[in-house]
């Protein structure tokens, strides 16, 4: 049996950047999907169930797309050749506890998890680098969602990170001969508890539908587009200085400047500012979108954490989550 965990992330500064070859700077959330492979499950076939929905599959037809949670399954064993018909009978139970169409990378985590179990069950070994660009490459090739590169480095390395995209961008189906990401821990360089709070607007959202009208307009060389986006890439790194020094305080302008350019690109909604608005009234000193926005969370920097999280909840928050620096992808192989 084999057992696999990875987090979810929000983004402090930086996004969208990733998907234009930008910067950012994002932590894990202590939140994680979970897959369990089962190899001595009888048959035939491969048994899947994703937050319990099953589907026992059997064919390689089964693994066509249908647009339902299962996708996330299907398109892992399309991508790395497993024909349910051929394949060593197995399950694989995939759950999480991550909010889900939050804005934190929870459908790409769950897709890390059946990738990592997948990988060892047939036996490939891939690095940490390469893992993520393969569970990019399934969710943006194969399940054909708009995205950049955060949140599936995120979800592999876990932790807290600056990461660099350069030469990396979503104008075009995953390059193979483009480089890496450049991922640099920060975590072993706090010397206190990340000051964070993110809170979930409640309204759920599918990110693509969210990331696909402003990455037209960049496709487009749309100045405004091109030239926010070159600023917000500027603030991340200006941010992991901060970071480094410990100045939570030029963190969270960093923050509000990076929200105040997306919010002007149209990418917040009415739920989001009003729970920035909230925070900012009561303790925070930094807050803006968590992910890609239309709703899903945001993300506050507050030394008065308890009165900024009730001013969230009476502006109505759904869920609060405390991100911190957490492992990332985990295979645990059970006996």
């Amino acid at each position: 049996m084999i057992k696999v965990s990875a987090p979810g992330r929000c983004g402090l500064v930086g996004n969208p950047t990733d998907m234009y070859g930008g910067s950012v700077v994002s932590c894990s959330t202590r939140e994680h999907a979970f897959c369990v492979l089962d190899a001595a499950w009888g048959g035939p076939g491969v048994l899947i169930q994703v937050s319990g929905v099953r589907q026992r599959l059997e064919t390689q037809g089964d693994l066509v797309l249908r647009g339902d949670h299962l996708d996330i399954v299907r398109g892992v064993l399309s991508a790395l050749d497993v024909d349910p018909a051929n394949a060593r009978p197995f399950s694989l139970d995939v759950t999480t506890d991550i909010p889900m169409c939050a804005g934190l990378a929870g459908s790409t985590a769950m897709i890390a998890t059946v990738v990592g179990a997948v990988l060892s069950h047939i036996g490939l070994r891939l690095n940490l680098y390469e893992t993520a660009e393969l569970i990019r490459k399934i969710e943006y090739d194969v399940l054909e969602i708009v995205c950049g590169f955060q949140d599936h480095y995120m979800c592999v390395f876990g932790g807290l990170n600056y990461m660099d995209f350069r030469d990396k961008s979503s104008d075009a189906a995953q390059d193979p001969g483009a480089p890496f990401a450049t991922v640099e821990p920060l975590e072993p360089f706090l010397e206190s508890a990340l000051p964070i709070v993110v809170a979930h607007t409640g309204d759920k959202h599918h990110s693509g539908d969210v990331h696909s009208p402003l990455r037209a307009r960049w496709l487009e060389g749309e100045k405004t587009v091109v030239d926010g986006h070159a600023r917000i890439a500027r603030l991340a790194r200006l941010a992991k200085k901060a970071i480094l020094a410990g100045q939570w305080e030029v963190v969270g302008t960093l923050m509000n400047q990076n929200h105040e350019i997306v919010r002007d690109l149209g990418c917040s909604s009415e739920t989001n500012e009003t729970l920035i608005a909230a925070a900012l009234g009561n303790g925070a000193i930094g807050a803006k979108l968590a992910g890609a926005g239309g709703g899903g969370s945001i993300v506050v920097v507050s030394y008065e954490p308890e009165r900024t999280v009730a001013a969230l909840t009476d502006a109505g928050a759904d869920a609060i989550v405390y991100p911190a620096p957490s492992p990332g992808l985990t295979v645990e192989i059970l006996v």
